[in-house]
């Protein structure tokens, strides 16, 4: 039971309605249940327990979503292509791969996104934001990937390993791709044409042959490219050859493996 604070008597909201105020923060609420589940964010009460594992909820939806954890349940299929997911929200992310719908769509360029993660990622570009620090060179990124993967660099961690035939993965999207070469697994789909893709990569680079759109432009000379890999290999045209960038110092390199022996002898 929340204490005798939680709830401040009623006010009305812009239509006259009646609002449930929280006692610690003031926040409104429309259903008295969804201030007492905000609530338990202030008293740090859990009352739904997993039967299985022990682990403890403040919200009852966020335990059965845990419990399927354990029994291996997904509920929630997709009517096109059949796979399953843990949680409704999963779906309708997995949902976007095939209407190819962005409903997030930046205020400042327009551009569309099927994720908020991800148009809130794009923003920094904008704002110029950079809110992950390494705390070993200083380095700042725009987004967490970028830093985890930068931060492996100084550890040298490998840290996701395929169970079929045990390689191992700096990155767990890596894996994931590197997966689908033992499943022959494409659930990366074109809306225009049908083709099957196994990384979305590939999937937006093959989009574009219908889009015409081209947006890696270099800024030496303005070429554009649809594709990122015929992109780098055009700008280093303008650099010598040199392709490969250490993503500690911004030193150039000819080759993969003379950046590495490079990233090995002046950073680690």
């Amino acid at each position: 039971m929340a204490g005798p604070s939680a709830v401040l008597p009623h006010s009305l909201g812009p239509g006259g309605e009646r609002q449930f105020v929280c006692g610690v923060c003031h926040k409104q609420f429309k259903q008295k249940g969804n201030l007492l589940n905000h609530y338990r964010i202030h008293t740090g009460e859990k009352p739904f327990v997993c039967g299985t594992c022990g682990k403890e909820f403040t919200q009852k939806g966020n335990l059965t979503k845990h419990a399927r954890t354990h029994t291996g349940e997904k509920p929630f299929v997709c009517d096109t292509c059949g796979k399953e997911f843990l949680q409704k929200v999963e779906l309708e992310r997995h949902w976007r791969t095939h209407t190819g719908e962005k409903p997030y769509a930046c205020d400042i360029c327009g551009r569309g996104f099927a994720q908020k993660a991800s148009l809130d990622g794009h923003l920094r570009i904008h704002t110029g934001e950079r809110p992950y620090v390494c705390d070993i060179c200083e380095r700042s990124f725009k987004k967490k990937s970028h830093f985890v993967r930068h931060y492996r660099i100084h550890t040298g961690g490998k840290l996701f390993v395929c169970a079929t035939c045990g390689k191992e993965f700096t990155q767990k999207g890596n894996l994931t791709q590197h997966v689908r070469t033992h499943t022959s697994e494409k659930p990366f789909v074109c809306a225009t044409c049908g083709r099957e893709f196994t990384q979305k990569a590939n999937l937006n680079t093959h989009l574009r042959t219908h889009t015409g759109e081209r947006p890696f432009v270099c800024d030496i000379c303005g070429r554009r490219f649809a594709d990122g890999g015929n992109f780098i290999k055009h700008v280093a045209t303008h650099n010598g050859g040199k392709r490969y960038t250490c993503s500690v110092c911004g030193e150039t390199f000819g080759s993969n493996k003379d950046r590495n022996r490079h990233i090995q002898e002046k950073h680690q």
